[in-house]
């Protein structure tokens, strides 16, 4: 399955949740996308609800469909709670990390830049957005890239970080400190029906 290109907007409306983590997507119209958004809808059964959430959380991270089960797969064969550890995974992937520390400002623009070889990990050039960071490794601009518009603009518009990774604005590289702790990812999923959805 190919990924998604078309407008980030009508997929947070399409699941009401907010992609880009942001809330501005449901601001003016907190409604499904469509000629029929606003229509009355009868209550999800439960399959509804299930995939609702696995959609949620593949649109919010960027995912095809095959590298979101892949994903899944792997956190199972992992020790501890399964749709935590998927979660952490997720937040592992390379582009996240990029948007994250702020050298994007979306995901999807922090995809673009590991595609197009601006990102380092460790020093060395890495263009593959999946690529699983681990605790420890040091992600930067590329020397060459560090007055990139895009990036400078975005730095500039960052107003907070998370505290898994350690920013060091004089060298505009950051550390990926250690694995993320459930209660500083977003709240409003719900990571036990994405198991629940997986394991019908």
């Amino acid at each position: 399955m190919a990924r998604y290109t078309g407008p980030a907007y009508k997929k947070s409306r399409r699941v009401s949740f907010s992609t880009l983590e942001t809330g501005k997507e449901l601001v003016k119209r907190p409604y499904g996308p469509g000629q029929h958004g606003q229509g009355r809808k009868g209550k999800p059964s439960n399959y509804g609800v299930q995939l609702t959430e696995k959609q949620k959380v593949r649109f919010m991270y960027g995912l095809t469909e095959k590298q979101f089960r892949k994903t899944f797969d792997r956190a199972s064969k992992m020790k501890g709670v399964h749709g935590e550890n998927f979660l952490r995974l997720l937040e592992s992937r390379l582009d996240n990390l990029v948007y994250r520390i702020g050298f994007a400002s979306t995901r999807r623009a922090a995809r673009q830049l590991v595609n197009h070889g601006h990102i380092t990990v460790n020093g060395k050039k890495v263009d593959i957005p999946s690529y699983s960071v681990k605790v420890g490794d040091v992600i930067s601009v590329k020397e060459t890239s560090k007055a990139h518009p895009a990036v400078k603009a975005s730095l500039e518009n960052k107003l907070n970080r998370v505290e898994f990774v350690n920013y060091d604005e004089n060298k505009m590289e950051a550390t990926y400190v250690r694995l993320p702790e459930r209660n500083e990812l977003n709240m409003d999923i719900n990571e036990s029906l994405i198991v629940e959805f997986y394991s019908r």
